[in-house]
C-alpha cells in the first residue's frame, strides 16, 4: 500500500499537470455534491437557522427531532414500507419480464421476430407520462385501483423496453456450442434459460439499479392510482404532507428526503460491481 501511494505521488513528467485537474476535479466535485451536502446538514438545523445560516453547511444546534418528526408526524414509516415494496416487486417484476423477452428475441427466430423487436425498439421514443390513462383504464378494468398489486402492475408496465433490450445483445453474444451441450443433456427451454442467467449478472444489476430507483422516485403513478386510499401513496407523494396551508415543514422536508435516498444509495453500492462490468462489457463489445 505504501509503494503504491509513493508511486501515485512520484514526481514525473505529468505530475504538475495530473495534480493540477486531481485539484480541479476535486472542486468541481464539491459543487457538484454541495446540493446534497446542503439538503442532509439542513435536515439537522432548527427552522430558523435554516433560513439564516446562508450557504454555511454546519448547523449551530444539531436538531435530530426533525428526522423524529419526519417518521411519525408526516407518516413516513407507512410511505416508507409503501416505497419498499412498490421498488422491490415491481424491480424483481422487470428483470424476470425484460430478461425472458430478452432470451426468446435474443435465441429464436420466428415470423414476426423482427417486427416485435422494432415495435420495442419505437417504444423507447414514447414518454411514459402519456400511457398512464391507459394503464389507469386497465388497472380499473382489473379491479386493482386504489391497491399495491395495482400500483405494482403499472410500475413494472412502463420503461421495460430498454432493459429488453439490453438483454437481447446480451444473451445475442453466448456461444451457440453452450446451448447445444444443454439440448444434448435434455434441458427444456426454461433449463436452458437458467443456464444462462448468471452470465447475465451485470445486466441484472443495471437493470436493477435503474428500475429500483426509477420505481422508487416515481410520483404520477403512485398519485393516480391512490387517490381513494392515501396510505398506498410513497414516499415522493408523501412529501407533501409538509406543505400546509399557509407555511412549508422544510426542515422536516430536508429530513425526509434525507432518509429516501439512503436505500437507492445502499442499492447502488450492493449492485455497483456488476453494473461497472456491465457497462465495460459494452464498450469492449
Amino acid at each position: 500500500m505504501k509503494n503504491t501511494a509513493m508511486r501515485f505521488f512520484k514526481p514525473g513528467r505529468y505530475f504538475g499537470l495530473n495534480m493540477t485537474l486531481l485539484i480541479v476535479l476535486l472542486i468541481i466535485g464539491f459543487f457538484w455534491i454541495y446540493p446534497f451536502l446542503w439538503v442532509v446538514f439542513s435536515s439537522l438545523k432548527t427552522q430558523r437557522d435554516m433560513f439564516t445560516s446562508g450557504a454555511r453547511l454546519a448547523p449551530e444546534v444539531w436538531e435530530w427531532g426533525n428526522y423524529v418528526r419526519a417518521w411519525t408526524e408526516a407518516n413516513f414509516n407507512t410511505y416508507f414500507l409503501n416505497t419498499v415494496i412498490y421498488a422491490a416487486a415491481a424491480t424483481a417484476i422487470e428483470v424476470v419480464k425484460s430478461s425472458m423477452c430478452g432470451y426468446v428475441l435474443a435465441r429464436y427466430r420466428f415470423p414476426g421476430r423482427n417486427l416485435i423487436y422494432g415495435v420495442i425498439l419505437a417504444t423507447l421514443f414514447i414518454p411514459i407520462a402519456s400511457i398512464i390513462i391507459p394503464q389507469f383504464n386497465l388497472i380499473r378494468a382489473m379491479g386493482l385501483l386504489n391497491t399495491r398489486l395495482g400500483v405494482i402492475l403499472a410500475l413494472s408496465g412502463g420503461a421495460g423496453a430498454l432493459y429488453v433490450l439490453l438483454f437481447t445483445s446480451f444473451f445475442e453474444t453466448i456461444p451457440e456450442e453452450l446451448f447445444d451441450s444443454a439440448k444434448i443433456d435434455g434441458a427444456n427451454f426454461f433449463q436452458q434459460f437458467w443456464l444462462v442467467v448468471p452470465l447475465a449478472r451485470p445486466i441484472i444489476a443495471t437493470v436493477v439499479i435503474f428500475q429500483f430507483m426509477s420505481t422508487w422516485n416515481e410520483f404520477n403513478i403512485p398519485l393516480v392510482f391512490t387517490l381513494s386510499r392515501p396510505g398506498l401513496r410513497n414516499l415522493a407523494v408523501g412529501m407533501y404532507a409538509f406543505q400546509g396551508e399557509f407555511s412549508v415543514d422544510w426542515t422536516g422536508f430536508a429530513a425526509g428526503t434525507s432518509m429516501s435516498i439512503i436505500p437507492v444509495l445502499l442499492v447502488f453500492f450492493l449492485f455497483q460491481g456488476y453494473f461497472v462490468r456491465g457497462l465495460q462489457g459494452a464498450v469492449k463489445q
